[in-house]
């Protein structure tokens, strides 16, 4: 059996968020020595170790980075703050602290690098962001092949669709689809016919896992995309209705309200602008990555939906 000295280890920055805290129990599950990194311990797993400080301080990270072998970026900056050149100094700061190490940084990719048109998006596809925020995420990505290239480091991208799940209530499904939960309406983001891609966070982490558990038979810079649910807004409906039990209003989101909020508040402005996300099809693929999480590494649809759906109305029952 192995010792808990033998343990690989892991360390996640931003442990408290969507991303972050999926990681952090999926690498606990997997038998990781964990190390979580935020401000405050708001979100405890068991098992695992937490360091509280500021990811924007250089010493810090670098400690908090010591013992790892793999560390995953799980960082976020709140919509209207990744201008003026915010996300790429958060970037920096953990660049820094990863030169010369020779350790691995799993990084979360995202969709807004892509145009609509293009519908069908591989890891080989050209990047060409739609809004400045694709622009912002294209820097990113550009720092971290050139951080590969010199830096003495190991970069994975996994780039995913929509988180959902994890007992978040403040996703697209408790601040958008389920915000009228009480009065037995549901709402959906597109068209019901268009199809979305979505990464139930579980699936996430444990990818997060595959690719830091295969890290030695990649090059130093790779790029996966997790395909996770690619299903329609219309089996999203139908899915939140089994998965509560019950019939729901079921009406489109009103996304005039998003817009109008947009001309005092910069957040909701930036939420509508990438409203293109949902009005196209832009489906991740990655039969490599397929081939790697294994055939039944992604919860059923309906599965996933229902025990979304069921926490967030348990939660606000409480």
């Amino acid at each position: 059996m192995t010792s808990f000295s033998d343990r690989s280890k892991v360390t996640i920055l931003g442990s408290n968020g969507h991303l972050g805290h999926a990681a952090m129990v999926a690498f606990a599950a997997a038998g990781w020595s964990v190390t979580g990194l935020g401000r405050a311990n708001r979100k405890p797993v068991p098992g695992t170790t937490f360091i509280a400080g500021d990811a924007n301080d250089l010493a810090i990270v670098r400690r908090a980075i010591a013992d790892a072998d793999v560390v995953v970026h799980g960082l976020h900056l709140r919509y209207d703050q990744w201008g003026n050149g915010r996300a790429e100094a958060q970037l920096q700061v953990v660049l820094d602290a990863m030169a010369g190490t020779g350790k691995t940084l799993i990084f979360p990719g995202t969709i807004y690098n892509y145009r609509a048109a293009d519908r069908t998006i591989s890891p080989a596809l050209r990047q060409e962001g739609e809004q400045p925020r694709g622009t912002i995420r294209i820097r990113l990505e550009t720092m971290l092949a050139e951080a590969a290239e010199k830096a003495g480091f190991q970069i994975l991208i996994l780039r995913a669709g929509d988180f959902y799940g994890g007992g978040n209530a403040d996703d697209w499904y408790g601040q958008a689809m389920l915000m009228h939960l009480a009065r037995d309406r549901v709402y959906h983001l597109g068209a019901l016919d268009l199809r979305h891609s979505w990464a139930y966070l579980p699936d996430l982490g444990r990818a997060f896992v595959t690719l830091a558990e295969k890290r030695q038979a990649l090059g130093k810079f790779e790029n996966f995309h997790f395909a996770g649910h690619w299903i329609s807004h219309r089996q999203i409906m139908a899915a939140i209705e089994a998965g509560l039990g019950r019939r729901l209003s079921v009406r489109p989101f009103p996304w005039w309200m998003i817009r109008a909020a947009g001309l005092v508040n910069p957040v909701m402005r930036d939420l509508f602008r990438m409203r293109y996300l949902w009005d196209n099809e832009m489906e991740l693929v990655d039969p490599r990555l397929d081939a790697m999480v294994g055939p039944d590494a992604t919860t059923p649809f309906e599965q996933a939906v229902a025990e979304t759906v069921h926490a967030l109305a348990t939660a606000r029952a409480a």
